[in-house]
């Protein structure tokens, strides 16, 4: 079998991705995958040279031993960009970056995608009207039925934790509006699919969080569950009779189990193999209280993998030498074994 192909976009040049990525690099061989840097090489040397100073050379890897597609940047935007300070030169280059791994991958050169992060109202100042790398993805991939979804290994335990978010970057107002039976059905069949394609798992359990607090409360603190929540989550009982769906949880209580799964903390903590959060922060505080070192972002129902670190641009320390690399290194690591995978199933 061929190793995995992947793309590595360098995110957005005024914050920590290079770093992530020059250091991610530098702690693996190599040997498991066919990995090529896409961006600016001159851009990469610059902070390659300039990380240097910060820290010892061996931690990071030389640009002059990467397989790198460079994307020279025009000057005017090159010569916009500036550490630490996103805007519109730096949007436009880590636009530009994606939107060529994508044009790529759909022709077939690689198989996956690996994101470095970008900063959304950078994006905007470039004039790209998108509310992340995730929607980019599907509508050049042409879909309109993809899910945003966060993978982590506890270091603890050896738990893996999934949650996928049914919304994502809306505002809360809108959240309950935007909550309907189709929009629920979609998502939880793309998260069995993935749980089936991408991690073995033909049967098993997934966990499905309420939207107000403590559920509702049979109607008392919010309508939502009663008034059709609940019925819908019955139906989905009967399509997936393999799985054993749990819900509709209490939204605070229902990261408990997960938490001590992921810490340790109880000897027989019965997790989920996955869960459904309903919105944004109701996914995401918890799961980054938990891996914020660690998790990763990946996009599910693309004809392609792409993953990318859980964390964002972080211009306030861009270029100080001190940003963790580890989620950038997971993510890598998860692309490689979906890729694996759907070659396996596919096979």
């Amino acid at each position: 079998m061929s190793k995995p192909r992947l793309v590595m976009t360098l995110g957005d040049p005024a914050g920590i991705g290079t770093e992530v990525i020059l250091k991610a690099l530098a702690a693996r061989s190599g040997a498991e995958c066919d990995l090529t840097v896409l961006g600016d090489l001159d851009l990469l040397i610059d902070r390659y040279q300039q990380l240097c100073e910060q820290m010892p050379a061996n931690m990071l890897a030389n640009p002059a031993d990467l397989n790198i597609i460079d994307l020279p940047l025009p000057p005017a935007i090159r010569d916009g960009v500036k550490l630490g300070q996103g805007n519109a030169a730096s949007g436009a280059a880590s636009f530009a970056y994606l939107d060529a791994a994508i044009d790529r991958t759909l022709a077939g050169e690689f198989e996956a995608i690996v994101t470095a992060p970008i900063a959304k109202s950078a994006w905007l100042a470039a004039g790209h009207h998108f509310p992340g790398q995730t929607e980019l993805l599907a509508l050049r991939a042409n879909l309109d039925r993809f899910g945003m979804m966060f993978v982590g290994v506890s270091p603890h335990t050896g738990w893996t934790l999934r949650a996928l978010l049914a919304t994502t970057h809306i505002p809360v107002a809108q959240v309950s509006a935007a909550l309907t039976p189709a929009l629920l059905s979609l998502k939880l069949g793309l998260l069995v699919e993935c749980l089936q394609a991408d991690f073995g798992l033909e049967s098993g359990t997934i966990a499905i969080a309420g939207l107000n607090p403590h559920s509702g409360e049979g109607g008392q603190l919010g309508r939502e569950e009663v008034e059709w929540m609940d019925r819908w989550l019955e139906e989905q009982r009967q399509v997936y009779p393999q799985y054993k769906l749990l819900g509709l949880l209490p939204p605070d209580t229902m990261w408990v189990k997960p938490g001590q799964a992921w810490f340790g903390t109880h000897s027989q903590p019965q997790a989920a193999d996955a869960y459904l959060a309903l919105y944004h922060d109701q996914g995401l505080i918890p799961v980054k209280l938990m891996a914020f070192d660690r998790a990763i972002n990946t996009t599910i129902g693309l004809p392609f993998v792409r993953t990318s670190p859980d964390h964002g641009t972080a211009f306030d320390i861009a270029g100080l030498g001190i940003a963790d690399a580890r989620s950038m290194g997971a993510a890598i690591d998860l692309a490689v074994q979906l890729v694996e995978r759907r070659s396996a199933r596919s096979s």
